[in-house]
């Protein structure tokens, strides 16, 4: 190579780092804010899931105390105190001081307690069936059947999460009227249904045999037992 290429390329080199220079200086703010933001981004994130796993710790303690509690209505009230920070958590508790309230016979106030619930339309619709749904089942003695069947029918529309469940309850409520026939109607088909556990399909067919018929269980189900 000769000296007058050699010339050349180190002018040009050097051309190049005054432009980068240049551009560093006039931009070079640019990529300064992008650092930070990154950085405090991360160290946000990080902040942030810190706060969410403490806030889940206290939670899970406090009503760890609460549960310890040997009398049923305290074991209520101490759960009733708990505050939690985080939608889910709080109808999480929500839940527990229901099912506190109603062991402690507390009923009417647990039926109030899952009733709020039912009616929070923020909610989730899953979270608002089971609390309807558990609301009916402790008010059996106290609400008319004929409101009861008609919220459960309502609970056991095709494809609503608890279907299976509120077909039960009709079964029962048929019983309870001296529906036999219709009763043992909705059992079998409980037994039938591919969406039916375990635990209820047993349920179903001792009440049928209790009625006096005889359980119509899947082939499926036969082979597995």
């Amino acid at each position: 190579m000769s000296d007058t290429d050699t010339f050349i390329d180190e002018v040009t080199e050097e051309v190049r780092r005054d432009r980068l220079f240049l551009l560093f200086k006039r931009y070079g703010w640019i990529a300064a804010v992008v650092i930070v933001l990154i950085v405090g981004g991360a160290s946000y994130n990080e902040y942030t899931k810190a706060s969410d796993r403490a806030a889940a710790e206290k939670l899970g303690d406090d009503i760890i105390v609460a549960l310890a509690n040997n009398d049923t209505a305290g074991r209520a009230t101490g759960l009733a105190e708990i505050t939690a920070d985080t939608p889910g958590g709080a109808v999480v508790l929500q839940f527990m001081v229901a099912a506190a309230q109603a062991n402690s016979d507390q009923v009417p106030v647990a039926v109030s307690s899952l009733q709020a619930i039912a009616g929070n339309a923020e909610l989730p619709s899953i979270y608002r069936q089971i609390a309807t749904f558990k609301a009916l089942t402790l008010q059996g003695d106290t609400l008319p059947a004929a409101e009861r069947r008609q919220q459960f029918g309502a609970l056991a529309q095709p494809g609503a999460p608890l279907r299976l469940l509120a077909e039960e309850q009709l079964a029962l409520i048929d019983i309870s009227q001296g529906q036999t026939d219709p009763a043992i109607a909705r059992l079998q088909a409980i037994l039938q249904d591919a969406e039916a556990s375990s635990d209820l399909q047993q349920r179903a067919a001792q009440v049928i045999v209790a009625l006096g018929g005889v359980p119509e269980i899947r082939s499926g189900i036969q082979d597995q037992g």
